[in-house]
């Protein structure tokens, strides 16, 4: 059993040093070079691009949405005791105005990981604002709506906000985003 408990002890500080590497953080490198900026502009533009070829009828969020969050790559993952991370983008009316990172911790029945895409729509300018305040958080329950053809199309607000996610890999029992807190930092 204690093999058993520090084999699981092991996976999870793996976990939690590999899953923000994978996402592009690097503690050690502070602010971001030009080249990491133009990597992470063509991130966000192959994302969009992903979710607006995935699913067509999202175009209406991308045109009437006060703005969006767009995290063009978390990684999470867990065994038992879990986590995600990313770094992505707000936008307001297509207009870049910050820099945001999603964290999130779960404890519960999960296994594996998984690298996919998140995008999360602002309705209006109140939940815009209240996003951009730095202490935006979706409750336990929140859940999000994995793209697909048409997905989009039955979708709506909740709360002022409607999240999708796209998958890019791996495999793992657990889809919530229930958890997730986010910073945000002004441009």
């Amino acid at each position: 059993m204690k093999k058993v408990f520090s084999a699981a002890a092991l996976l999870c500080f793996s976990l939690a040093v590999a899953l923000p590497a994978a996402a592009g953080w690097n503690p050690l490198k502070g602010k971001e070079t030009p080249e990491g900026q133009k990597k992470a502009s063509r991130e966000i533009a192959e994302a969009v691009a992903a979710f607006k070829n995935k699913d067509p009828s999202m175009k209406v969020f991308f045109s009437e949405a006060r703005g969006y969050a767009i995290f063009p790559n978390v990684g999470k993952g867990g065994i038992g005791i879990g986590g995600a991370y990313g770094k992505g983008k707000v936008f307001e009316k297509e207009k870049l105005i910050g820099s945001t990172k999603l964290m999130q911790a779960t404890i519960g029945f999960q296994l594996g990981g998984q690298a996919y895409r998140e995008i999360i729509f602002f309705k209006d300018k109140k939940a815009l604002d209240h996003f951009t305040s730095g202490n935006f958080e979706f409750s336990a329950q929140a859940s999000a709506i994995a793209v697909t053809a048409g997905a989009a199309t039955d979708a709506d607000y909740s709360d002022g906000v409607a999240v999708f996610t796209m998958p890019k890999g791996g495999l793992m029992y657990e889809a919530s985003i229930g958890g997730q807190k986010f910073s945000f930092d002004p441009e």
